[in-house]
């Protein structure tokens, strides 16, 4: 399971996006991102923050601590803006937090560089499970302390808001024209050889034990908590079984967009971080 925060105060909100995310201190004393429940795209975006960003930790890329937080109704009465005190009204109970990395700067591809073999693992990943949200308009990856650091995974995994569709969900191709990375030299094919061996059913049952039965609870056409996680390792093994579908498109494109802009030689430079990700031979 995630490690479980309680929230002590409400510092400030982020109005980013349609989630309304807030900045909220805890009893551990770290400093917290928080996505509500009550917020207007509810549980289903927590579900796929979790199983998104824990999935991805598992492959070795890069993204902050999450943790369940505990919000109490009683902290609304003290804040002075009605939308957060509503927001935190309909949160009552368990949200989550990504840690907060202070002084973190959006990734700007005109200013940072990305290489290859990272570009690659990323654009892959997010062709996966279905990220529509990682673009040069909204990057949704930080810069922090010389290292990159992927967040916001809300908007994968769209399946679960129909999941009659889910099947047909596995072989569809992945729209990479504005990825943020796609002008690196993203080397896909070596990604896919890296990785989709690790993503197995075993591992996808382990991150959907991290989601917490609350937020799958009266999940409809759904007898229980448990069923709804096999449905998700379902789609997710679905989607790697479905490979042959989408993959030589990502690939061509990564192919065609990959030369747009002068990418370091590959080594040069190669940051500590990107040596110890799972499947690297270099």
């Amino acid at each position: 399971m995630l490690r479980h925060v309680t929230a002590t105060r409400y510092v400030t909100p982020l109005r980013e996006g349609g989630s309304l995310p807030g900045l909220m201190e805890a009893d551990d004393l770290g400093t917290y991102v928080v996505k509500f429940r009550g917020a207007g795209q509810g549980r289903k975006t927590l579900v796929a923050e979790v199983v998104v960003g824990e999935l991805a930790r598992a492959l070795g890329l890069p993204v902050p601590e999450l943790v369940t937080a505990q919000v109490d109704k009683a902290m609304a009465p003290s804040e002075p803006d009605e939308e957060v005190q509503e927001l935190l009204r309909a949160s009552h109970g368990l949200n989550l937090g990504m840690d907060f990395l202070p002084g973190a700067l959006d990734f700007d591809p005109g200013a940072f560089t990305a290489e290859p073999e990272f570009a690659g693992r990323v654009l892959w990943f997010d062709a996966l499970t279905g990220n529509v949200d990682r673009s040069w308009r909204n990057p949704n990856m930080l810069y922090w302390h010389g290292e990159p650091q992927l967040i916001d995974h809300g908007a994968t995994l769209i399946f679960h808001h129909n999941w009659p569709g889910a099947r047909d969900w596995a072989g569809r191709p992945y729209n990479a024209a504005d990825h943020l990375l796609i002008g690196f030299g993203p080397e896909v094919a070596a990604a896919d050889a890296a990785l989709a061996p690790l993503v197995t059913e075993e591992l996808l049952t382990e991150v959907l034990a991290k989601v917490p039965d609350d937020w799958l609870e009266d999940e409809p056409g759904f007898l229980s908590t448990g069923i709804v996680r096999e449905a998700y390792v379902a789609a997710l093994t679905g989607r790697i079984a479905a490979r042959e579908a989408w993959l030589p498109g990502l690939v061509e494109a990564a192919l065609n967009r990959g030369n747009d802009r002068v990418v370091p030689e590959r080594g040069r430079n190669r940051p500590e971080w990107l040596k110890h990700l799972p499947g690297d031979a270099t």
